[in-house]
């Protein structure tokens, strides 16, 4: 799995937390792939695969959603 890597080094970021995973919002939320780096240190770059939607999101949130 390719690891995430963080700029800030104050943020702590699980291991198993990689690129091109796929997560929930929430226990039972739609699914989405993380693509990479958001256009902060502190986001990260999503695809919601239900509707093809990209965004930022916040790591701390897509840290604490459950892998799908």
């Amino acid at each position: 799995m390719v690891q995430y890597a963080m700029d800030d080094a104050s943020l702590s970021v699980r291991p198993d937390f990689g690129l091109k995973s796929f997560h929930r919002f929430g226990a039972e939320g739609p699914i989405y792939e993380v693509l990479g780096v958001g256009a902060t240190p502190k986001t990260v770059r999503i695809r919601v695969v239900e509707s093809g939607e990209e965004l930022d999101y916040r790591l701390d949130r897509a840290l604490a959603d459950p892998e799908a």
